[in-house]
């Protein structure tokens, strides 16, 4: 049974940092792109950031590049989202999700995503 679950939420100031962590059961990182998103209220569903099964090939999207960081650990079947600089605007829920592809990369788009987690809230405020 797939399953991915967040943490590494909660309340940050503008300019702190936060680590999201997201474990996956169920099936190897080593077939899998996994893909970070975000969604404020009232707002669609954002890309931010994939990395890919086989060969881990990361992208970031305009919004976070130079302040995220994806990474993997295949060992403990553990994904990582590094945020650093974070900003008010980066208010959101943080879901990571599963395709079933171990060549997939690029701009995570949402419906190409076979599983998700249940979401961690991030909140940028001071």
């Amino acid at each position: 049974q797939v399953q991915l679950v967040e943490s590494g939420g909660g309340l940050v100031q503008p300019g702190g940092p936060l680590r999201l962590s997201c474990a996956a059961s169920g099936f190897s990182l080593d077939y899998y792109a996994i893909g970070w998103f975000r969604q404020a209220p009232g707002k669609e569903r954002e890309g931010l950031s994939s990395i890919s099964g086989s060969a881990g090939i990361t992208y970031y999207a305009d919004s976070v590049k130079g302040r995220f960081t994806i990474s993997r650990d295949n060992a403990k079947n553990m994904v990582y989202l590094q945020m650093n600089r974070l900003k008010p605007e980066d208010t959101a829920v943080y879901y990571c999700a599963a395709r079933r592809s171990a060549y997939y990369s690029g701009r995570p788009l949402a419906r190409e995503f076979d599983y998700w987690g249940q979401g961690t809230q991030v909140t940028v405020s001071s």
